[in-house]
């Protein structure tokens, strides 16, 4: 294989180079909510017993799960993110894991832990 043909099949070094400080934004943003969310969980945490039994026990626990819920999400949103550093370190990042193509940089810039193209995600049903 030429290295031309070589070149289509990945991003150039200065591409991912663009893409690594994308995806190190998007992990500093997420570990930001993270952090909040946690914080909100653990003021939760501390304020439950001084309130009102009843009505504000239920109201504490539904906010209390939601806190958890976003908190989990964001978790598995670096986790993503993280795994997209490490693609961009072995110059994997932006390959279509089901079609083997590149997947669209303004894709990328969208959701810059995407693994599938938009047509191999359409394709998959999600």
């Amino acid at each position: 294989m030429t290295k031309k043909a070589t070149e289509s099949l990945r991003y150039s070094d200065e591409e991912l180079q663009e893409f690594k400080l994308i995806v190190e934004e998007k992990i500093a943003e997420a570990e930001d909510r993270l952090a909040y969310y946690l914080k909100q969980l653990a003021e939760h945490g501390q304020t439950e017993d001084a309130k009102v039994r009843g009505l504000d026990d239920g109201l504490n626990t539904i906010e209390s799960e939601r806190l958890s819920t976003m908190a989990s999400r964001q978790k598995k949103l670096i986790r993503h993110l993280r795994n997209a550093l490490i693609r961009i370190e072995n110059k994997s990042y932006g390959i279509c894991r089901a079609t083997g193509k590149l997947i669209s940089k303004q894709r990328l810039r969208a959701v810059p832990h995407a693994t599938l193209s938009i047509k191999a995600k359409e394709a998959a049903g999600h």
